[in-house]
């Protein structure tokens, strides 16, 4: 691809969107939203060409299901949409503002980034998600996502292309274009085009997200892979916690914010633990540390007659295996957890700091002040007291739509909506004064 001349044209597609009002970058959206809607059998067709080349090529079926799209998920994207149309524009927006003692007026005001590139694996909703979260908050965007994705993502950027051109006056075409590359030198350079893109976000993988990390030249807002554990504590509501186990482990296994570690307390582990093998009834293989297996285990003998583990089960007789090393702080991405037991919130703590990535845990307690201790010494960007961690998202959080979950402390952190991409400047009035 011509990198050179389409990060100019990003460039001066973002000199022109920041000076578009919200009205205007509304109209915008909805225009391309409106696209995307009279388009679904074009963009059902490509995606389908996809999933066809991804099962054929082995992917593991989590990952096939998260570059799936769907009436539903198309419904998704558009609701969305609308989310991010109906928020605040950000910029502009005073953050704060004070007479200095000479009498100069301070003001700090949002502004956009400017060029943001996105590297993405997979998922091709995040397209548009990011091309909405951009577009609104002023900023050109260059789409790099993984060719298993690359005929939803053409397709996709076809149709934002056409809505914005649609939009007359009010839409900006040049401000979103899509890297088509299937190698990885286009990789290479947006991580080093210093001067010509501003941020650099990776939204994958460990992997892809190390190699961002380590190679860009570019500022980067990290993303984390997720590593999340679901701590059970001796003071906890035992049916409430398998229910939560059981939601933030199977209900979308691929996820980022999906459970890969269960840790319990030494003093329920006897009762807790029959209940989740009976509540993942074969469906999770569970990988044991030496006091949790023995119980884990007899429970599966018991239970191996069941129609549940029977009709539903995926791992039968391998449901519950010893746990090597490596199972601790690995992202399985599949139905597959890591089994720990703890003898105190402090050990929980301790060891969720050791081996998680800093996207999301949780803890499912009675015991307030056991909460509280684990809000305030867990470091992750959402700790969760009672409540599945697949709740981290933006979409659930109230954005709409998300760049990512931002795993660092600088910036952004968290589930990132508009106000992530916009950074800020100060405007200063004077009346002649000098230093």
């Amino acid at each position: 691809m011509d990198f050179e001349g389409i990060c100019a044209d990003l460039r001066a597609g973002a000199e022109k969107l920041s000076q578009q009002t919200a009205a205007q970058k509304n109209r915008a959206l909805e225009a391309v939203a409106a696209s995307i809607g009279s388009s679904r059998n074009i963009l059902l067709a490509a995606n389908a060409r996809d999933v066809e080349r991804a099962e054929a090529n082995g992917m593991q079926a989590a990952l096939v299901e998260r570059l799936s799209l769907d009436e539903k998920k198309i419904d998704g994207i558009l609701d969305s949409m609308r989310v991010v149309i109906n928020q605040e524009d950000p910029v502009g927006e005073e953050t704060a503002g004070w007479t200095a003692p000479n009498g100069m007026q301070i003001r700090q005001v949002r502004v956009p980034l400017g060029v943001v590139a996105i590297i993405y694996e997979s998922r091709p909703n995040v397209t548009v998600d990011a091309f909405c979260l951009a577009y609104k908050s002023g900023n050109a965007i260059l789409l790099r996502g993984s060719s298993s994705a690359l005929e939803s993502n053409k397709a996709l950027v076809k149709c934002i292309k056409e809505g914005l051109h649609a939009a007359g006056s009010s839409g900006v075409p040049g401000a979103i274009e899509l890297s088509e590359s299937t190698g990885h030198e286009d990789v290479q350079q947006i991580l080093t085009a210093v001067g010509k893109i501003d941020v650099v976000i990776p939204r994958g993988g460990k992997k892809l997200i190390q190699t961002v990390v380590q190679n860009a030249r570019v500022p980067v807002i990290e993303t984390g892979s997720g590593v999340c554990h679901l701590y059970v504590d001796d003071a906890a509501d035992l049916q409430m916690a398998v229910v939560i186990a059981e939601n933030a482990k199977i209900q979308r296994p691929g996820a980022c914010n999906a459970v890969e570690c269960i840790l319990v307390n030494k003093r329920i582990a006897s009762d807790f633990l029959p209940m989740l093998e009976k509540k993942f009834a074969g469906r999770v293989q569970m990988r044991a540390d030496e006091i949790c297996l023995p119980v884990l285990k007899a429970a599966a003998e018991k239970d191996s007659a069941s129609a549940a583990v029977q009709d539903g089960g995926k791992y039968g007789q391998d449901c519950v295996v010893p746990a090597e090393t490596g199972d601790y702080g690995y992202e399985f991405l599949d139905y597959i957890c890591s089994v720990h037991a703890v003898g105190s919130v402090d050990e929980a703590v301790a060891f969720i700091n050791a081996h998680n990535t800093k996207h999301s845990e949780c803890i499912v307690t009675n015991d307030r002040a056991h909460a509280r201790q684990f809000q305030t010494q867990v470091d992750a960007a959402c700790v969760y007291v009672n409540s599945s961690t697949r709740f981290t998202d933006g979409g659930e959080f109230g954005f709409g739509a998300e760049l990512g979950i931002s795993t660092q402390k600088l910036h952004a952190r968290g589930p990132m909506g508009i106000k992530a991409l916009t950074t800020t400047k100060y405007l200063i009035d004077g009346e002649g004064q000098i230093r």
